[in-house]
């Protein structure tokens, strides 16, 4: 099997049906990328592609290798080219889109290659930057000086370069470059040219090069939204038959993308993304878009994960096949979460319908676990602002989000950390001790919660010891034994001190939630003054470590 090479790319060779190839014309190289990484080459390359395809751009990238340890060799071992697989579905029908992507000239190693490196940022067509440095990568390193080769911190890197453009091209105001930055930090533009300056003023490289930072570059803010799950590694060779040629640099993606850059509108005539089909917005406020992502999108996960693990599922799609899970996302999105934001409904609806094909992609495996880390955070940012204009617009609690937050008390429950995690336990015995077990008995439904896939739910005696029905085994499948719950160090012992003691009466399950809830170091606010909303949180999370979080969440949504 031939590999894919411009030599390949350039034959004869006889592309499979269904595969889009990107242009075989030369391009200039007016983008400089840093970062060679799954993300950016299924993102921003990708859509660069599909416009030099469509006729819109001339425009070829070249990818800087942001650290010493990284994959640009491989990159130009295959001449910058690979294929991407975008797979999921649109509207509940499954979609595959297959691309060789051409975009990317070559790959430079600055580590190693320091003055080939520097002459790209003298080339005069070049017009981009952007990058992709993980959220660690936009951060002020004092150790870093100009005449580092290179200096070790993304934006020291973009100091050095540029301020080698600006002597090359004496401060010339059109020699300015565009930053159009990928990392998941909140105004990452902003932040990158505060400390780009920052540097000036450190190196003393006088105020005409702050000036021409200021005035002649513009920094742009963005917002990023696709999930890529990179190489696919158990299904290559068969990726690879099925197109004909051998590609070490396979990249797949969820189809969704979306993309808001916050910058003058100019901008967009220059990197006409929207004429190819392409979800790029280019607008002077990325605020409202950031809202509905995290509102609807990342708030979906957090509103659901929690309770969902307890529910004995372990993924996404797993909760989201689940048709008491798939209907109180549904409702919560539709009925308590979009009411709340001030934008289109139209547009709202539609980002929220395909929030529900993301969810549903066979795909994608994402592991409830690990959209849980930091998850008393991600609720303060994702859900409760939606619990509290709910409660403002509405003059009542939200009863799918009280769900929400009673699925938060549960799942902290743990009283040993280890290796900095609070250890929780999911499945029978996660309760405490007395609890008996009786014939053939099981706690929970199987994959709903507690036990045996056939069992039933037990209940708690008035002394407080659960007996088990008939018909499954204790702590049965994926409902037993430990899990790892994973937060700041504060949070963690936060938990286990207020579970100190509690032994899962009515009483001390209310007075748990309450206590959470007037904790405004985590929320901001008292949520015992929100109306009913500890008080409906309080009986929920009792039903859940009685009945399960699988019949507590039935009770929600009856």
């Amino acid at each position: 099997m031939e590999k894919l090479t411009r030599a390949l790319l350039n034959s004869g060779f006889e592309w499979r049906p269904g595969l889009e190839v990107g242009t075989k014309m030369a391009l200039p190289e007016q983008v400089m990328q840093f970062g060679e990484g799954n993300f950016l080459r299924a993102f921003v390359d990708y859509m660069i592609d599909v416009i030099n395809g469509e006729g819109y751009y001339d425009g070829g990238i070249v990818v800087v290798q942001p650290i010493a340890q990284g994959m640009v060799s491989m990159l130009n071992d295959q001449d910058g080219l690979y294929t991407l697989f975008a797979r999921g579905l649109e509207d509940g029908k499954p979609v595959v889109q297959k691309r060789l992507v051409t975009s990317i000239t070559r790959g430079v190693n600055p580590y190693a290659e320091y003055e080939t490196y520097l002459e790209c940022v003298k080339n005069p067509d070049l017009r981009f930057v952007v990058s992709n440095t993980t959220e660690a990568g936009i951060v002020f390193d004092p150790e870093a000086r100009l005449e580092d080769k290179p200096q070790n911190s993304f934006p020291g890197k973009v100091t050095a370069l540029l301020y080698e453009r600006f002597r090359t091209f004496g401060g010339a105001k059109d020699k300015g470059l565009v930053f159009i930055p990928c990392e998941l930090i909140d105004y990452n533009g902003t932040t990158l040219r505060d400390i780009v300056l920052r540097h000036a003023q450190q190196w003393g490289l006088g105020e005409d090069f702050i000036t021409f930072v200021k005035e002649a570059n513009v920094f742009t803010n963005t917002l990023v939204d696709r999930i890529v799950t990179g190489y696919p590694r158990d299904e290559a060779a068969q990726l690879c038959a099925e197109l004909g040629y051998r590609d070490d640099l396979l990249d797949t993606s969820e189809i969704f993308h979306f993309w808001v850059i916050e910058g003058p509108p100019s901008l967009s005539s220059e990197l006409p993304f929207d004429k190819a089909g392409l979800s790029v917005v280019w607008t002077g406020d990325a605020t409202p878009y950031k809202m509905r992502k995290v509102r609807i999108l990342n708030g979906a996960h957090t509103m659901s994960v929690l309770g969902a693990y307890l529910a004995g599922h372990d993924t996404v799609l797993e909760m989201l096949e689940d048709g008491d899970f798939g209907a109180y996302l549904r409702r919560g999105l539709f009925d308590e979460v979009i009411p709340t934001l001030d934008l289109d409904y139209d547009d709202l609806k539609s980002f929220a319908e395909a929030v529900f094909d993301r969810f549903a992609n066979p795909h994608i495996k994402h592991y409830l676990l690990s959209i849980a880390l930091n998850s008393v955070s991600k609720y303060k940012a994702r859900v409760l602002p939606s619990v509290l204009e709910y409660q403002k617009r509405k003059g009542e609690s939200p009863k799918l989000l009280a769900y929400s937050f009673a699925a938060l008390c549960a799942f902290y429950r743990g009283d040993e950390i280890r290796d900095g995690a609070l250890i929780g336990r999911r499945g029978a015995g996660a309760w405490g001790a007395n609890r008996t077990l009786g014939t053939g008995g099981g706690v929970g439904g199987g994959e709903a919660g507690h036990g045996g896939k056939d069992g039933n739910d037990g209940n708690v005696g008035k002394d407080g010891k659960e007996t088990l029905g008939a018909g499954g085994a204790a702590a049965a499948g994926k409902t037993g034994g430990e899990y790892r719950i994973q937060d700041d160090g504060a949070v963690l012992e936060y938990f286990r001190d207020a579970y100190e003691g509690f032994d899962g009466s009515e009483e001390a399950a209310y007075a748990l939630v309450r206590k959470v809830a007037a904790n405004q170091a985590f929320w901001g606010v008292d949520l015992n003054t929100i109306g009913d909303f500890t008080r409906r949180s309080g009986a929920i999370f009792h039903d859940i470590i009685t009945i399960g979080a699988k019949e507590a969440l039935r009770g929600v949504l009856v």
